[in-house]
């Protein structure tokens, strides 16, 4: 029987300091969320032009993420990761000041930049400060950080936007500086001690051209890809439409659906954790692929609005496990030794955020929802054939 001696070890200081500076990032993202069309509608454009900044936000994230991820190797994930959070903090004060469109646009994608500092360094230094029988917990606790302040921030948001569409901006802006500060005091090698140098030895540090030839990392970008595509292309782009369209569904249904997810996923991160460390990364991907292909597969036989409800309870469990148990493989493998290999890992999960709503909307606009469904469920049915080959990455030994 495998079985790891140590699985109820406690988490190290690091996983908590980033979970709360991720609450912090995720609170303020989500306070300017449905502020951005509606400040951006007041400089007269129309709704590609409103896209146009939403969009330009993830593509500089993309586009900067192998950059990101060369600063890390020099000057460490702490200094980058202060350095992206007031990036930002920057940016959105002054996206709040702007006075045109075209300097709204500039300085949400200037945001895009530090995001992706902030975003590949804590992934890194967060893989790095665990061992493989707490990894999956340590996944779980930083990410449930980010879903609390996700699910706190758009209600916050729009009692500010009340005041006025600049002032989520504006404390957007101060919630990065608190993150900010959180990262320099608290991630200090003063206070952690230099058990984990912010500086790695160049020769400890993996290759890009060496990750990619190793098949666990390979296949948990394609998983981390495919899963996004579900989640951002699917569920938060098409669904929503198709469920009001087709089935008939109200405003504060598609509202309580994501609600649901949001809780359920919360839920759910508290267990997946546990799981990915007790059983191991393969099983829960194997979870996590056929829980969100069951949930597709609830919307292509949906004939009502609750069906659309079940579809999101799937949809939240099934990305729980996924978004765990992918990054925690990356962790086993590298344990967090090259920024460019984390920075890799996350740009294929941008990648499907940026592909995947265009080409579903295509879809729809060409044949209709359903055939849209079904080609998301034939193209995400192989992460089960890439987890079902999935070698265990978590070090388990032998009693």
């Amino acid at each position: 029987m495998l079985k790891n001696r140590k699985i109820n070890a406690d988490l190290p200081r690091e996983v908590y300091v980033l979970s709360v500076v991720a609450f912090f990032v995720a609170l303020g993202y989500g306070m300017i969320i449905p502020a951005i069309p509606l400040f951006a509608k007041t400089f007269e454009v129309n709704n590609a032009q409103i896209g146009a900044i939403i969009s330009a936000f993830a593509l500089a994230r993309f586009a900067m993420g192998l950059p990101a991820g060369k600063l890390i190797d020099l000057f460490g994930e702490r200094r980058v990761q202060t350095t992206g959070l007031l990036l930002v903090a920057v940016s959105s004060f002054a996206a709040g000041l702007a006075n045109s469109y075209w300097q709204l646009l500039t300085f949400r994608a200037l945001g895009g930049i530090g995001s992706v500092m902030f975003s590949v360094s804590a992934s890194s230094l967060l893989m790095r400060s665990v061992e493989d029988n707490v990894r999956g917990r340590a996944q779980s606790t930083y990410y449930g950080g980010f879903l609390i302040g996700g699910i706190a921030g758009p209600a916050v948001g729009g009692i500010l936007s009340v005041i006025s569409l600049r002032v989520p901006f504006f404390t957007y802006a101060f919630t990065l500086i608190c993150a900010s500060f959180v990262t320099s005091f608290f991630l200090s090698e003063k206070r952690l001690g230099k058990s984990i140098r912010n500086i790695q030895d160049p020769e400890d540090r993996v290759l890009l051209k060496d990750a990619l030839k190793n098949y666990p990392y390979v296949a948990a970008m394609a998983i981390a890809f495919l899963s996004n595509w579900v989640i951002f292309g699917l569920r938060n782009s098409i669904l929503p439409l198709f469920t009001k369209e087709i089935l008939g569904a109200s405003n504060s249904v598609l509202g309580l659906g994501f609600t649901i997810a949001a809780l359920v996923q919360g839920i759910a991160l508290i267990y997946v954790g546990k799981i990915s460390d007790f059983r191991g990364r393969r099983f829960a991907l194997m979870i996590g692929s056929f829980t969100l292909l069951t949930g597709v597969a609830t919307i292509i036989i949906s004939t009502h609005w609750w069906y659309y409800f079940l579809a999101m309870v799937m949809f939240g469990i099934g990305g729980a496990f996924e978004g765990t148990a992918s990054s925690a493989v990356v962790g086993d493998v590298f344990g967090g030794k090259g920024g460019r290999v984390i920075a890799l890992f996350q740009m294929a999960g941008d990648f499907g955020n940026i592909i995947s709503p265009v080409l579903l909307g295509w879809l729809v606009d060409a044949h209709s929802y359903r055939p849209a469904f079904i080609a998301t469920a034939v193209v995400f049915s192989i992460t089960l054939l890439l987890s079902a080959k999935m070698p265990e990455t978590r070090n388990l030994t032998k009693t």
